[in-house]
């Protein structure tokens, strides 16, 4: 982010007390300009220091289907499967707001392939009964 020098003017008005009404002198004008320090030089990191240069480890994703959709999360969180999604199965749009009285009824990617573990996983799933 860049940022314009500020501009400061300062006005300073002297007058003066001389006997017999002699004209007093000019204002002085005083213009201060203030520059803000620059600010610190913007590095870029090397590729090693991101995150999406490093390869994410290829691990066999988990069957879930069937699992109440928290059970779900938590078994493909232990399973290093962090990026995921969940959406309702029939249709509805319906958010889950308590996930435990969801059921996964199928996931995407497909269980059993070995896949990335920053891969985004989909569950789909609807309530409990349905």
């Amino acid at each position: 982010m860049r940022f314009a020098p500020a501009l400061a003017t300062a006005v300073i008005l002297t007058t003066s007390c001389t006997p017999g009404g002699a004209s007093t002198p000019p204002p002085v004008v005083v213009t201060v300009t203030a520059t803000p320090p620059a600010p610190p030089a913007e590095t870029s990191p090397t590729p090693a220091d991101t995150p999406s240069s490093q390869a994410a480890e290829r691990k066999k994703l988990p069957d879930v289907t069937g699992m109440n959709l928290q059970a779900a999360q938590d078994h493909l969180q232990a399973a290093d499967f962090w990026v995921l999604n969940d959406k309702d199965a029939t249709g509805q749009n319906r958010f889950q707001v308590l996930d435990r009285n969801w059921q996964v009824v199928r996931q995407t990617p497909a269980a059993g392939k070995r896949i990335p573990t920053d891969t985004l996983i989909t569950l789909y799933a609807k309530k409990i009964g349905e």
